[in-house]
């Protein structure tokens, strides 16, 4: 997965926004995310995703998954905030408040749009609280549509009540580190790292590990659990396929604004996939160690 220079910028430098070695230097920057982040294990190489969408999953294996799933899900809640409070522009805030109100339930609102006839509500979600196109401005708030309480719906099916899911007493130590590095990278009080952290997370996510997690489910369903719904999982799935093709037009613009700060953005964005990857690791470690219990 390797990022490119667009088209863009030998336009922008023809219409005079940018110079020659403007676009000169913004390439060796890409050079560098490639480099220093791109290549990262757990964008190119997620041992856990890789042995999950072999789908040779155990019911444990799922529950406990979806168990440390569900605390970063909701503790994402307090950096996806602070990333908001800390935002260094308004339209930095209100792209991050895009994210937190969906989170919370505000469903995306892009008018004179349908969704259609949804054939497979467990796989693909309510159409009265799913949508992956439009902005949560005008958009509908329903307890229902907030990511927790999906979350919530596939736990119920593995015996999961609500005080069993999402707090972080229910964290492993790598889940709970993986958090507090959210909240203290992804939502630093300077930009440049946030937004290096956020890069890293974006990357991350639009590697193919959602596409993973939805195979490995999809054939434990089949096997074990025909009723267990993966609208939360197909639904991000769908969402970072959008994002994954915006990731560089957000890179291009942040970089020509004043303030950009090269070096402080690679930190953000090593540190933040370092994070990332002692999440996986933990769970990729726990259950290697549950293969080897007694029974």
């Amino acid at each position: 997965m390797q990022l490119t220079v667009s088209d863009r910028i030998g336009a922008m430098v023809k219409q005079g926004e940018i110079t020659g070695a403007d676009a000169e230097r913004f390439a060796a920057f890409v050079r560098r995310c490639n480099e220093e982040l791109m290549t990262h294990p757990v964008i190119t190489d997620n041992r856990y995703c890789r042995w999950f969408a072999k789908g040779d999953v155990t019911r444990e294996n799922v529950r406990h998954f979806v168990v440390q799933f569900s605390v970063f899900s909701n503790l994402f809640l307090v950096a996806q905030l602070l990333k908001t409070i800390n935002a260094g522009s308004l339209e930095g805030m209100r792209a991050s408040k895009e994210i937190l109100a969906n989170e919370i339930g505000v469903i995306f609102n892009k008018p004179g749009s349908s969704l259609g006839e949804v054939q497979d509500t467990d796989r693909e979600g309510d159409p009265d609280i799913v949508s992956i196109e439009g902005s949560v401005d005008g958009g509908t708030f329903r307890f229902q549509a907030a990511h927790f309480e999906w979350l919530l719906r596939i736990g119920d099916k593995l015996g999961l009540g609500f005080n069993d899911m999402g707090k972080r007493r229910h964290g492993t130590p790598a889940t709970v580190f993986f958090c507090d590095q959210l909240a203290a990278i992804y939502g630093n009080e300077d930009p440049n790292i946030a937004e290096g952290a956020s890069f890293a997370v974006e990357n991350w996510a639009a590697a193919g590990f959602w596409k993973q997690l939805v195979a490995g489910l999809d054939a434990f369903k089949k096997r074990e659990q025909k009723d267990l719904p993966l609208a939360f999982f197909t639904w991000h799935d769908r969402i970072e396929e959008q994002h994954a093709s915006h990731v560089m037009d957000e890179l291009e613009e942040l970089y020509f604004e004043d303030g950009f700060d090269e070096e402080k953005f690679l930190k953000g964005g090593r540190e933040m996939l370092a994070g990332v990857e002692a999440f996986w690791v933990g769970l990729n470690e726990q259950r290697i160690a549950a293969a080897y219990q007694p029974a």
